[in-house]
């Protein structure tokens, strides 16, 4: 029935009420009248057609209103982004009818003749971002006031003290909203209380549950992980080749306690490299349905934040048993390559295998190794086997360039912090040889599990990274020529090749650093999805992960398919049908939560780098200008904290171009754009709001 309804009403030339639909659709009985009333309903919600307030029906697309997501700004009014479409609507703070950040709202345009943008009014809340949000909880008579920790969201929750599940002043809370009270006013009620705001570590933990990533295990999980081993016993590695008497090691940072990855390493007569991967079978103690799954599944992903890791997978398993530890049998899924001379795979295996890590090497040390040609104690018995490995790295990393790979060299915040998460230094994040050469080897194990279950036809999980929309590229391509950089690149030609080819254009300019993540911007995002669409970054035709199944569960999934295609040899209808289903949840579900954590994660560093900067009130440090606007100018220092330059505080008055992404100086015509080398001070930093503000003293 609905899509005759939806079929009447597009052929209609006005809106219809009920009755009209009804004999439309030639239905007198009551049961019928009842089931068009549950699907109008159903359109309705769905937003498919709209209910006027004369009772009568037509298809959104063909009324006045709009779709679209709230973006609302801390000063209290929004802007929503229309459904696929570039185009956006004011709405001033009176016309938010309660809309929140985030929320699908149904918007009436109001424009009037002679305004340039549009303008608009909430009528509906079609769908909650969430209902759960995390703020500051203060009692005023027999009343909890929750003030929120998102500025976006100018509201105040009010608790009844029944219902604060006894909170006191201070203490940070999960709030579940209820009933709206007026524009900023809504009922709530406390869900659980994190801490108080003073305790160490609460900061983050507020964060944490923001983006709703679960710390704590569900206790069907803890009553699991009561038969989980210790150690490998004997039964286990039958039919399993034996590895433990080669050769293998691990290459992780200083702290890591999850280690996913081992490698190993040799050369055939004929000049071939033979390169092992050697992955944790976390899918052989992680069985598909068990509570430890089902949690796995959820989680998505393991959080890394600045003096934490929230495990997918509980400590038994991520440090324990599955973790590739030295000195200790462990069960892997090894994916064993032939490399020429070129870089061309020319054989592999894909097999179960029991192995015993020699030594759990260092990046650094092994960049000691690589780089300054010095050996660390007990480093000695394999300088030959990293030697070996850096000349196939370099081979594979050539071709991989060769083919298109793109290396955009995005540095990372290093946050140190005191016992308690107090932020005492921030520095950038090495990343030497050695953790090239990983990257290098997990990549070809990737590509190489990838590509053989895409020839058998089987349903898999990929990891996609489509290519970039032409009009973004033309867009950079425009901006950087006002810089007055020509750069040769075919647009028509949207290959990594041409995106490689422009990047090396870039690299002796001041600003490539910026530049370079402009253009990093302008692709999409990389994401899961059950069907092969190749990998863009990678100039790869086929790809997946394989190689972190610890801390990723797509990994552990690729495990599971590899068990149950290649070493249980089910082929049978009802496997594949059943996988066909899963995956679709799984690979939106995995995008989902990886989004969730790099947000998550995002903002904690955002939180710990003002944190840190209010410290440094009234100090100068050298940077460069990242990005321009209206409002002002962000400038990032060299260790990648940035703040802004707001308009306010620069002297004069400023012309902005969005064209130039410029500020220019209206009487000095001084003028400012990205890859300006300034110094600053800070003269406002706020952990709370996560802002730093600069002021500039003068150009470098």
């Amino acid at each position: 029935m609905n899509e005759k309804v939806v079929e009447i009403l597009k052929n209609s030339k006005k809106a219809l009420n009920i009755f009209e639909l009804q004999d439309g659709l030639k239905i007198t009985n009551v049961e019928d009248i009842k089931q068009l009333q549950k699907v109008l309903d159903d359109l309705e919600k769905k937003t498919i057609i709209y209910h006027s307030n004369k009772d009568r029906y037509m298809l959104l697309e063909d009324s006045h209103l709009k779709r679209g997501i709230m973006r609302a700004n801390k000063k209290g009014f929004g802007f929503v982004d229309i459904d696929d479409s570039e185009t956006d609507v004011y709405i001033a703070e009176n016309n938010m009818n309660g809309a929140l950040h985030g929320d699908i709202v149904l918007v009436e345009l109001t424009s009037k003749k002679g305004i340039a943008r549009l303008e608009g009014r909430v009528l509906k809340v079609i769908n909650r971002e969430r209902d759960t949000y995390v703020g500051e909880i203060n009692f005023k008579k027999d009343k909890g006031i929750v003030t929120l920790d998102e500025n976006k969201l100018r509201i105040k929750i009010e608790i009844p003290k029944t219902k604060t599940l006894n909170a006191v002043d201070g203490h940070k809370v999960v709030v579940k909203l209820g009933k709206r009270k007026d524009n900023h006013t809504f009922e709530g009620e406390v869900l659980e209380i994190i801490g108080h705001k003073n305790d160490p570590g609460v900061d983050i933990l507020s964060i944490v549950k923001k983006y709703k990533i679960e710390t704590e295990l569900p206790d069907e999980v803890k009553q699991e992980l009561r038969d989980i081993p210790y150690e490998v016993t004997s039964d286990e590695i039958v039919g399993r080749r034996d590895l433990r008497k080669e050769m293998i090691f691990t290459i992780d940072g200083d702290d890591t306690k999850d280690i996913d990855d081992a490698i190993s390493i040799s050369r055939k007569t004929n000049g071939n490299y033979i390169l092992g991967v050697h992955i944790a079978d976390v899918s052989y103690y992680v069985k598909e349905g068990t509570a430890l799954d089902n949690d796995a599944m959820e989680r998505g992903t393991s959080v890394y934040l600045v003096d934490r890791v929230i495990p997918m997978l509980p400590h038994e398993l991520s440090n324990g048993i599955c973790s590739l530890n030295p000195n200790v049998d462990r069960l892997a899924i090894s994916c064993v390559m032939e490399f020429d001379s070129h870089g061309k795979q020319v054989n592999y295996e894909i097999f179960e295998s029991v192995i015993k890590s020699n030594i759990q090497m260092t990046y650094k040390k092994v960049n000691k190794v690589l780089e300054e040609n010095e050996i660390p104690e007990g480093y000695e018995p394999y300088v030959n086997a990293l030697r070996m490995m850096k000349e196939l790295a370099d081979i594979l990393r050539k071709a991989k360039e060769n083919k298109g790979y793109i290396d955009f060299e995005v540095d990372e915040a290093k946050i140190l912090v005191d016992k308690d998460c107090v932020p005492t230094e921030i520095t950038l994040r090495n990343r030497g040889t050695g953790e090239k050469l990983i990257e290098d080897f997990m990549i070809a194990a990737n590509e190489c599990v990838a590509t053989h279950i895409y020839f058998m036809n089987l349903p898999f999980i990929y990891r996609v990274h489509e290519s970039p929309k032409e009009e973004k590229i033309r867009s950079f391509l425009g901006y950087i020529g006002t810089l007055g950089y020509k750069v040769q690149g075919d647009l028509k030609e949207n290959t990594p090749k041409n995106i490689q080819r422009i990047i090396k254009q870039l690299e002796d300019k001041k600003e490539f650093k910026i530049l370079s993540s402009l253009l990093l911007r302008s692709m999409q995002k990389a994401v899961y999805k059950p069907v092969n669409l190749g990998h863009f970054g990678l100039a790869s035709k086929c790809y997946t992960h394989f190689t972190s199944p610890i801390r990723r569960y797509p990994d552990t999934t690729v495990h599971r398919l590899l068990r149950t295609y290649l070493f249980n040899n089910k082929l049978d209808d009802n496997t594949i049908r059943h996988w066909e289903e899963k995956l679709v949840y799984i690979a939106d579900h995995s995008s989902a939560t990886e989004r969730a954590s790099v947000d998550c994660e995002r903002e904690v560093e955002d939180m710990k780098m003002a944190e840190y900067m209010e410290k440094h009130i009234g100090e100068e440090f050298e940077g460069m200008v990242s990005s321009v606007m209206s409002f002002g100018m962000f400038v990032e220092l060299d260790n990648l904290i940035e703040g802004l330059v707001s308009v306010k505080d620069m002297k004069g008055f400023f012309d902005y171009s969005e064209e130039r992404m410029s500020l220019t100086n209206e009487k000095t015509k001084e003028k400012y754009t990205i890859g300006d080398r300034v110094v600053v001070r800070v003269i406002r930093a706020s952990k709370e709001e996560k802002t730093i503000d600069f002021e500039i003293v003068k150009r470098v």
